[in-house]
């Protein structure tokens, strides 16, 4: 019975459909299946789906924004009862993430949030035009693992360097992931970031190799 459930959860993802995905959500917790369940054998192969149909150009990024809205409907419905018996997902870093000071590009940023949240990942996003010492002060509050800076101007590129400068000087045990148009390789090696994604897929991916998993 539940294997027929998690098969709709898994569309419900593909579909994008966060109205259906947050009902699927709902009846699991009905019929008293176990809300960490629900997320793994339910939704996440449906997140893992669309995230190979992106990164092989079988799906694009209004599919990949409405998958990880209908994740996030489900899991706003699955969580709370996972925290009410005490049980938790295993998080598997966490992370800080936010645009860069003088950049207020969103759309690429709050995508690799959702995806990382979708993930398992916890994420703290503190949105747009953050100034270095905003990002540091919170990654050393939550214990950050990973800092993820996206720049989407030429102009502000320079503020991802200006933050891993920052941890650098400070000693601080956290890795910084960079991403946005602009962003090459070669800016990548030049400012010693430790990991850099193209899209939010690939942000998953990189966010799982530096955590080693």
């Amino acid at each position: 019975m539940s294997q027929e459930l998690f098969k709709k959860m898994a569309q419900s993802i593909l579909d994008g459909d966060d109205e259906v995905s947050a009902e699927l959500a709902q009846k699991a917790l009905n019929e008293g299946i176990d809300p960490l369940a629900a997320i793994t054998d339910g939704f996440m192969p449906g997140v893992n789906e669309v995230g190979d149909n992106f990164a092989c150009g079988d799906a694009f990024l209004p599919e990949l924004v409405m998958a990880g809205e209908a994740m996030k409907a489900a899991i706003a419905v699955l969580e709370p009862a996972m925290m009410a018996s005490g049980v938790s997902r295993q998080v598997l870093g966490t992370v800080v993430l936010a645009t860069v000071e003088g950049d207020i590009h969103e759309i690429g940023k709050t995508l690799v949030g959702t995806m990382l949240t979708s993930s398992g990942f916890k994420v703290y996003d503190l949105g747009v035009d953050v100034p270095t010492a905003d990002l540091i002060a919170k990654a050393e509050e939550v214990g950050a693992d990973i800092i993820g800076l996206s720049a989407l101007l030429t102009t502000t590129m320079i503020k991802q360097k200006e933050v891993i400068d920052e941890v650098a000087k400070r000693g601080l045990k956290v890795m910084v992931m960079v991403g946005g148009a602009p962003v090459t390789k070669e800016w990548v090696q030049r400012i010693e970031a430790d990991g850099y994604s193209e899209d939010a897929i690939g942000a998953v991916s990189v966010a799982k190799e530096l955590m080693g998993l």
